[in-house]
């Protein structure tokens, strides 16, 4: 937890003069897509609260607005803790993946379209990977489907699957082999930014389905692995 708090401190910066629940809500949230808080951890208040330099009360609102989006729970007598996923949750943020995302790269308009974004997702996968970090590989894959997803230019689609892909970063870490997992995307999401550099925009979203289905797929299976190993005598 110390590794975390110091890395947490950089972010204090962020909160400028005005600081807000809404803000520190957002450094937390995006601690969490990338993977700074494993699901299960117990968020200390003086802890983050010192590291962030903000108050209690400030701190209690964050944690509250972070429950209501499904991140945090909050155990009586116990404290706030990063919410623990089940089969049935990453079902459901697959299925919202596949509605939105789908959707977006059906709704695009005319080629060219602004892909600096999602080039640079996998110009960072492609380095996590000859780097052998696959834990940022994972990382660069969610920055992938962020920048996909800011293809339609909603403010509103953007809040909505940034709380979306902090969820699935909490998946991600009951993998045990997260290279079995995440290296095998990183040629597919190659193959999606050419097709949507040629403006081949259908295919685009038939690779991209698929995509969503077979990582579903894959990580249900871990997660049912892992219930059986649990509930083993």
């Amino acid at each position: 937890m110390a590794e975390q708090l110091t890395a947490l401190a950089d972010d204090r910066a962020l909160l400028g003069r005005t600081s807000t629940a809404e803000r520190v809500s957002d450094i937390l949230r995006t601690r969490i897509a990338d993977g700074y808080f494993p699901p299960g951890t117990r968020l200390s208040e003086d802890g983050i609260g010192g590291a962030l330099g903000v108050s209690r009360n400030t701190l209690r609102e964050a944690f509250r607005l972070l429950t209501h989006e499904r991140l945090l729970v909050h155990e009586l007598n116990r404290g706030v803790f990063v919410r623990v996923l089940t089969v049935e949750d990453v079902e459901d943020i697959y299925r919202t993946r596949a509605l939105v995302e789908c959707a977006v790269v059906r709704g695009l308009g005319e080629p060219p379209y602004p892909l600096e974004g999602v080039a640079a997702a996998v110009r960072e996968g492609e380095s996590a990977a000859a780097e052998n970090d696959w834990k940022a590989l994972g990382t660069a894959n969610i920055h992938f489907h962020r920048e996909l997803v800011a293809l339609a230019g909603s403010e509103r689609t953007d809040e909505l699957m940034r709380s979306v892909f902090a969820e699935l970063r909490l998946a991600f870490h009951v993998v045990d082999d997260p290279r079995r997992l995440h290296e095998p995307y990183l040629v597919r999401n190659l193959e999606i930014l050419r097709a949507l550099q040629t403006g081949a925009r259908r295919e685009a979203e038939r690779l991209l389905e698929t995509y969503l289905a077979d990582s579903l797929e894959r990580v249900v299976e871990v997660y049912r692995r892992r219930v059986g190993e649990e509930s083993a005598p």
